[in-house]
């Protein structure tokens, strides 16, 4: 056998059994028309292998499933390499805040039936610590889930028609749509369509579980409560030019780092959208970083080369040509800003006689027992299904006219609010240093206090958006909030306390914008009396009805320090 290999490799010392495998690869090759340098340079391991990307070359981490059940036997947390490779399976290790597992699950799109609400439930209470959180790509998460009832935990949400493969890691993450998709009486177009064919897509090919970091796709149909589009990787956003119904792509967001997704310049069919996104995905898989994790998104690449280059690549791949289209000449609409907060409340759907109820679950929590209540709501006075919003909140839709009232009243009782509030309404908080390694700040417990303190001593006659977020990584895009809260610590007296620095004025689709820091080191004790000062500043100072973004975007830093602190 080592006759046939080649002299540098059957002279390096190797036994006759690791020949003789060599051997067959190289026999392989040869067929394939390979020759024997050309193989070694394609398994060259590069000198700057990080390592992320050293862990998963040694193992795939789909393929570490048996080293969870391995480890679930003892209760044994994972070591460095599989904490890194459980992710695919959508389990965290909290440690050092907890020692447990949180998981994310993949809801594509946040539409979910209410037998899947039950068991979720179920689960929440027989196997994590009973914490729900409804997160910003309308998705749920679960937390102190022990080692050795992982595999169960796996099992029993599969077996309800969810799963939780690549929900972390350096995958493609939650699809998200607007939650009114097919419900919605001025959407251009459905997309629950397309976000299910991708979520299918994206499963049955091995080749999306390899991304250089993590990505985020979002469809945008038009609809009255959006998906915030803007800030993914990849949006995707229904416009119209002239008669005809297409999509828009824009590339390369990542608010967390100051950058919106930009236009990519070309309009899709719909019929092609998907092929289209897929090839966009697999340009990045080809061509993004893989030796600096802080210079692995896409945004990063789109900075190391033209959007004309990138669109090459892309229309390679799919051996065909996407047709131009000035953004200007598409006829664009953001019906989600031309309601106040519109995932509050009811609305008429498209459907003559039917509507949809948007309830609110403070800060994103809900607990089991409201979970079930939610499922025999939706089954008692709508048609079984409930939709996750990134907003943090969710909707019951398909509800007719005569029993809104009804389930208004049932939601209320049960702990979540169906009564739009210019604040309340518009709050939302990444995990915070409870449950995450990286925030510095408890934002829930923060916001909540924020919204009692404002909500207490004054009356807000125009919508607010706050996101309060733990850390830069954020979360809670602090950068697109009318107010963004970013935790950090400060010292007073020697002591670290939580503290936050504030941002205003940033905004998203028709009002993209980045916010401005105004103020550093706020404690959290603090926190709530500054947002209130804050707020009813705006609404003294403020030129006839112009909004908290327009107002904070006409004043300068420095005349707003003097306006927010009161010495004007």
């Amino acid at each position: 056998m080592s006759a046939s290999l080649p002299e540098p490799i059957a002279n390096a010392g190797f036994n006759a059994e690791q020949k003789e495998y060599l051997s067959g690869l190289f026999a392989g090759a040869a067929a394939r028309g390979q020759s024997f340098s050309e193989v070694v340079t394609a398994s060259k391991i590069p000198e700057d292998e990080i390592l992320e990307e050293r862990i998963k070359r040694e193992l795939h981490p789909l393929d570490a499933y048996e080293q969870l059940v391995e480890n679930a036997i003892g209760n044994k947390a994972p070591d460095k390499e599989d904490l890194f490779r459980f992710k695919w399976h959508g389990l965290f290790f909290l440690t050092p805040v907890k020692e447990g597992f949180m998981s994310r699950l993949r809801i594509p799109g946040g539409v979910l039936k209410s037998y899947q609400l039950r068991e979720l439930a179920h689960i929440a209470q027989q196997l994590t610590s009973g914490y729900i959180q409804v997160t910003t790509r309308a998705n749920l998460q679960m937390r102190l889930i022990q080692p050795r009832d992982c595999p169960e935990f796996l099992r029993r949400i599969q077996a309800i028609g969810l799963h939780t493969r690549g929900a972390g890691g350096d995958n493609i993450r939650n699809l998200t749509m607007n939650p009114t998709a097919g419900i919605d009486p001025v959407e251009l177009i459905d997309t629950q369509p397309f976000v299910h064919d991708l979520a299918q897509i994206i499963i049955n090919d091995r080749a999306f579980y390899d991304l250089p970091r993590k990505f985020n796709i979002a469809y945008d149909g038009g609809g009255l409560i959006g998906s915030v589009e803007d800030t993914n990787d990849i949006g995707v956003k229904a416009v119209k030019l002239g008669e005809e119904i297409l999509f828009r792509i824009a590339l390369g967001g990542a608010t967390g780092h100051k950058s919106f997704a930009r236009d990519l310049g070309v309009v899709v069919p719909p019929a092609e959208i998907n092929k289209v996104v897929a090839a966009i995905v697999r340009v990045f898989i080809e061509n993004g970083c893989r030796t600096n994790r802080k210079k692995a998104r896409l945004k990063h690449l789109l900075e190391t080369m033209t959007f004309e280059e990138y669109l090459a690549l892309v229309e390679k791949k799919l051996g065909t040509t996407l047709r131009r289209v000035p953004y200007e000449a598409s006829q664009m609409r953001w019906a989600s800003q031309e309601l106040a907060h519109s995932h509050v409340g009811d609305f008429p759907q498209k459907q003559r006689g039917f509507n949809y109820v948007g309830a609110t679950c403070p800060v994103g929590h809900i607990a089991p027992k409201q979970l079930l209540r939610v499922a025999e709501l939706a089954e008692l006075y709508g048609n079984g299904e409930v939709r996750l919003t990134v907003w943090q909140n969710f909707i019951i839709p398909n509800v007719p006219d005569a029993f809104v009232p009804t389930l208004k009243k049932a939601l209320d009782k049960a702990g979540l609010p169906t009564k739009q509030s210019n604040l309340a309404s518009g709050i939302i908080a990444c995990t915070g240093n409870s449950y995450c390694k990286f925030a510095q700040a408890d934002t829930k417990g923060h916001a909540l206090e924020i919204i009692k303190q404002v909500e207490r001593r004054l009356e807000l006659d125009q919508p607010v958006n706050i996101h309060v977020t733990g850390c830069p990584n954020s979360c809670a895009q602090h950068y697109m909030g009318d107010i963004g809260c970013l935790g950090t610590k400060t010292k007073i007296g020697g002591e670290s306390l939580d503290a936050y620095h504030i941002f205003v004025g940033g905004g998203f689709a028709g009002n993209q914008a980045i916010g401005r820091q105004v103020f550093s080191g706020v404690t959290a004790n603090e926190l709530p009396v500054m947002i209130e000062k804050m707020l009813r500043a705006y609404q003294t100072n403020r030129v006839d009805q112009e909004t908290f973004q327009q107002f904070s975007t006409r004043h300068d830093l420095n005349a707003l320090q003097i306006i927010f602190a009161g010495d004007h």
